[in-house]
């Protein structure tokens, strides 16, 4: 099968998600195309994939229609792996491949970045970006096509940042002006949103497949692609047509904002009163019914209400995400999710709440409460944040709190009496009295 996908990353997220996809759309006989891996740092693991032919076993396990689901595949669409740190020759020859059409990435969200003194002549140089131009160099001194490019790291307008960085190299290393035209005419940088938690390698199950496999890898059933691409991109890409939960739009953002405010909302509104009630995972908090009962009233009451996606498209996604968070094979524990709690409540949770007064003309009741639950959780030993963060927090009232346009970007002074009601409910009957009249 010719060698059309190039792939930076060997990781268990790509080879549970993007190699999955094109592995499933191969076997439908909807492409033909297989991937071949470039490892995207010095230390990795494309000697262990190659050691067993660059094939694994993926398991995917869940929750999906009510039911437990567990599917075990096994993927075939990766031919080989390269480390351009051990044979950059190797890496550059790539670019002679008529063949090669779509470039993905995840080098996580810290590898889309500017990196001060790569070199052209660099063998390779140190940031995946400035890789990714000296290859884009030497496919353009060849005449041939570009690339359908489709960046998984989990920043913002992750496919613009990697173009802007891309030319900046271009401009700092004189390619001239041809190769910018050609980057910007032929080369489609895609923003995407990815959405599927990847378990990798579960090393108490590895015995029950009767054979050895280092690289077996697991993933919920859950998974979600959003790539803000054309209509042409989309039929040589037939994920649709594959079955795939893959949106092509010409906007990704109403799902970028969906999914912060619905999934990441719904964690971080949810885990520090569930935490402070004696709740230890997302798990403990769906079996719980008075847990399950506030996070469902926070969702479908508070939080879908300040969405402008269609109401069937936020409920099912709603309904899939309280699957996920019920899946039997995930332990997520709650104080994992906690970790830096106030930037998250910033991003995730406070514009829900601004929202909601601006539609509905009144505070909303739960998602109040969870930031008074921040605030109790603040003032317990169990904060994991900035340190000047947690002393300010630990130290200071809760007007004081609201009130500091630093944390919050505004002054939410406005919502001190409804803290202070809640707080004053919590400290004097209980979390689990005070979440259980609230539901």
């Amino acid at each position: 099968m010719r060698e059309t996908i190039m792939q930076f990353g060997e990781g268990g997220f790509l080879r549970g998600f993007v190699d999955w996809m094109f592995d499933k759309m191969n076997k439908q006989g909807l492409y033909d195309g297989n991937v071949v891996i470039v490892q995207p740092i010095e230390k990795g693991m494309c000697d262990m994939l190659s050691a067993q032919d660059c094939k694994y076993t993926q398991l995917l396990r869940g929750i999906e229609n009510g039911e437990v689901v567990v599917q075990e595949e096994k993927i075939e669409c990766i031919s080989r792996c390269i480390n351009p740190y051990t044979d950059f020759k190797g890496y550059l020859e790539l670019a002679k491949n008529p063949d090669l059409r779509v470039i993905v990435s995840n080098t996580t969200e810290s590898g889309i970045a500017y990196n001060e003194g790569d070199k052209l002549t660099d063998a390779p140089p140190k940031s995946f970006p400035a890789k990714l131009t000296v290859f884009l160099y030497e496919r353009f001194k060849l005449g041939l096509n570009g690339f359908i490019i489709l960046p998984c790291e989990l920043i913002d307008n992750n496919g613009s940042k990697l173009k802007e960085i891309v030319i900046k190299y271009a401009n700092e290393w004189n390619l001239g002006q041809e190769f910018l035209e050609w980057i910007e005419n032929e080369n489609r940088f895609n923003n995407t949103l990815v959405d599927r938690i990847v378990t990798g390698y579960p090393r108490d199950e590895a015995a029950q497949l009767g054979y050895n496999d280092n690289m077996l890898n697991t993933a919920e059933i859950f998974h979600l692609w959003v790539i803000e691409g054309d209509k042409s991109q989309a039929d040589e890409l037939p994920f649709v047509e594959a079955g795939l939960n893959v949106i092509w739009t010409d906007n990704q953002q109403p799902y970028r904002t969906r999914k912060v405010r619905i999934l990441n909302g719904a964690h971080t509104s949810m885990v520090l009163a569930a935490h402070l009630y004696g709740l230890e995972t997302v798990k403990d908090c769906m079996d719980d019914a008075v847990m399950s009962k506030y996070l469902n009233k926070v969702i479908f009451d508070e939080i879908i209400p300040t969405l402008d996606l269609p109401n069937d498209e936020l409920n099912k996604f709603a309904k899939d995400v309280l699957e996920r968070f019920a899946n039997p094979f995930i332990k997520h524990y709650l104080l994992s999710i906690a970790l830096n709690s106030v930037s998250k409540f910033k991003v995730r949770v406070l514009p829900s709440v601004t929202e909601y007064i601006k539609r509905k003309g009144k505070v909303p009741t739960l998602l109040t409460f969870s930031l008074a639950s921040l605030i109790a959780f603040y003032k317990t030993d169990k904060a994991d944040d900035d340190a000047d963060i947690m002393e300010f927090m630990l130290n200071s009232t809760p007007a004081q709190i609201l009130s500091n346009t630093k944390l919050w970007d505004e002054d939410l002074s406005n919502l001190l009496p409804y803290v202070e009601k809640h707080l004053e409910s919590i400290s004097s009957k209980g979390m689990k009295t005070a979440i259980g009249e609230l539901v």
